[in-house]
C-alpha cells in the first residue's frame, strides 16, 4: 500500500512539473534562448529527490566547450542522475521519440536522436551532434548503444565518436574536449547493493520497463555515484577508435572504483582534473592523461 501510495505521489509531481514548465521549454526552444539549457537542469534536479535518487559526484565536469561527455548505460536513471549534475543534453536511439512519456521528456530536453541501424546515415548523425557541440551544448554519449546490468562496462561503438571528428571540421578549431563518466548504483536504503542487487536499478534491454519502474520508484532511495574521468585533448589528427578504446578503459576503471566503494572510504576522493591541460594530481589519472594525449597526437 505505502508503495503504491509513493509511486502515485511520484507519479503527481513529476507530470505536474513537466506540464507546468512544458510550454515554457518550448517557447525557449523555439527562440534559442539560453533558458532552454536551464530548464531540463531544474526539472532534473527536482526529479532526482522525488523518485528517491540520492546523487553523488565525483571529481567535476569540464568547462571547456566543445565538450562531448561519454558514459556508460544502465537505466533511464541515468538521465536524472547526469542531469541533475549539470546541463546538458543526450544522444539517443530514434525509438526514443516514440516511446510514451519519455518520448516527450527526451524532446523537450532537447536530445539528438540517431538511428543507430542506418550507417548510411552515420556521418549526417554525427554532423548534427557536432552542430548541437559547437553551439555549446554538452552532449552525453551512450558509447556501448544498450543498457548493462550495471555490474560492468559493455564494448564502446566507434561510430558516433565521429562527432568529435565533425565538430573539429566544422569549427577550424585545433582540438575538442571528450570527457569519461560512469555512472554507478552503490546503494538502496542505506544498504550497499551487490552484484546481484544492482539490476533494481539497472534496466537491461532485455527487461521490460514494467515492473521495473514501479519497483524502483517503490524502493524508497537509492544512491548513485556520478564520477568526471580525466578530460582528453582529441586533436584534429586523432583517431576516433583509439579515442572509444581509451573512453571505455577510463569508464571502466571509474565504475570498478565506484562499485568498490575506494571513493567512499577515508582519503578516497577523486582528485579534481583541470579541463584545459588534462592534468591530475592522482597517479592514475596521470597515466591516463598522458596516454590519451600521446595516443592521439600520433594519430595511432
Amino acid at each position: 500500500m505505502i508503495a503504491r501510495l509513493r509511486i502515485g505521489v511520484v507519479a503527481i509531481i513529476l507530470t505536474g512539473m513537466t506540464l507546468w514548465l512544458w510550454p515554457l521549454q518550448a517557447l525557449a526552444m523555439r527562440r534559442g534562448w539560453r533558458l532552454a539549457r536551464r530548464l531540463p537542469w531544474i526539472w532534473h534536479r527536482v526529479a532526482a529527490p522525488v523518485t528517491g535518487l540520492k546523487v553523488r559526484t565525483v571529481g567535476r565536469p569540464a568547462e571547456a566547450r566543445p565538450l562531448l561527455l561519454v558514459s556508460n548505460h544502465q537505466s533511464w536513471a541515468d538521465i536524472i542522475a547526469l542531469g541533475s549534475v549539470m546541463e546538458l543534453c543526450f544522444i539517443a536511439k530514434a525509438e526514443v521519440q516514440n516511446w510514451p512519456g519519455f518520448g516527450l521528456l527526451a524532446r523537450l530536453q532537447r536530445t539528438v536522436f540517431v538511428a543507430r541501424e542506418e550507417r548510411r546515415r552515420t556521418g549526417q548523425q554525427a554532423d548534427e551532434i557536432a552542430e548541437r557541440l559547437l553551439l555549446g551544448d554538452a552532449m552525453v554519449l551512450f558509447a556501448e548503444g544498450t543498457t548493462s546490468d550495471g555490474n560492468g562496462v559493455l564494448p564502446f561503438r566507434t561510430a558516433l565518436f565521429g562527432a568529435a571528428e565533425a565538430a573539429l571540421r566544422r569549427s577550424g578549431q585545433a582540438e575538442i574536449v571528450v570527457q569519461p563518466v560512469a555512472v554507478a548504483y552503490v546503494a538502496a536504503n542505506g544498504l550497499p547493493l551487490g552484484r546481484y542487487g544492482r539490476p533494481l536499478a539497472a534496466w537491461p534491454g532485455s527487461v521490460p520497463l514494467m515492473p521495473h519502474l514501479p519497483r524502483f520508484l517503490s524502493e524508497g532511495s537509492v544512491e548513485a555515484e556520478v564520477s568526471f574521468g580525466t578530460p582528453i585533448r582529441f586533436p584534429a589528427n586523432g583517431d576516433r577508435k583509439a579515442l572509444a578504446r581509451t573512453c571505455e578503459a577510463e569508464v571502466r576503471r571509474l565504475l570498478l572504483a565506484s562499485l568498490q566503494g575506494e571513493n567512499r572510504r577515508p582519503g578516497g576522493l577523486v582528485a579534481v582534473t583541470h579541463p584545459q591541460t588534462a592534468l591530475a594530481s592522482g597517479p592514475a589519472e596521470a597515466d591516463t592523461a598522458c596516454l590519451a594525449d600521446e595516443v592521439y597526437q600520433k594519430g595511432a
